[in-house]
């Protein structure tokens, strides 16, 4: 019997858990979108940690150097945008519940 290659189980598991990262977020009621958006913010400033060690730790003299300092760099670029993109929309929402200002008409008569 052939073994198979790890890769596949690997690919396997990576398309199952878009799948299934597609459907919680989709069915996450919007009252609870500000913490999740918290929460993500949370992992993503581990992201950008482990780019960050990627980009310093690694030697680009080797091709697997140069390829961790690129991967880090682009990790730590889009977790930047979507911490930043997290608060714009945390404040946008919260924004939503703050209650308006009444304008005060003024008396025609006078």
């Amino acid at each position: 019997m052939e073994s198979i290659d790890p890769n596949i189980f690997r690919l396997t598991i990576f398309v199952l858990s878009i799948f299934v990262g597609y459907y919680v977020v989709w069915s996450v009621t919007p009252a609870l979108h500000t913490p999740l958006m918290a929460v993500t913010n949370a992992i993503s400033s581990v992201i950008i940690v482990g780019g960050l060690f990627a980009l310093v730790a690694s030697d680009a003299s080797t091709t697997l150097g140069l390829i961790s300092k690129i991967f880090g760099f682009v990790s730590v670029t889009l977790a930047a945008v979507n911490i930043f993109g997290g608060f714009l929309v945390t404040q946008r929402m919260l924004a939503m519940y703050k209650k308006k200002p009444k304008v005060q008409k003024e008396d025609k008569n006078a």
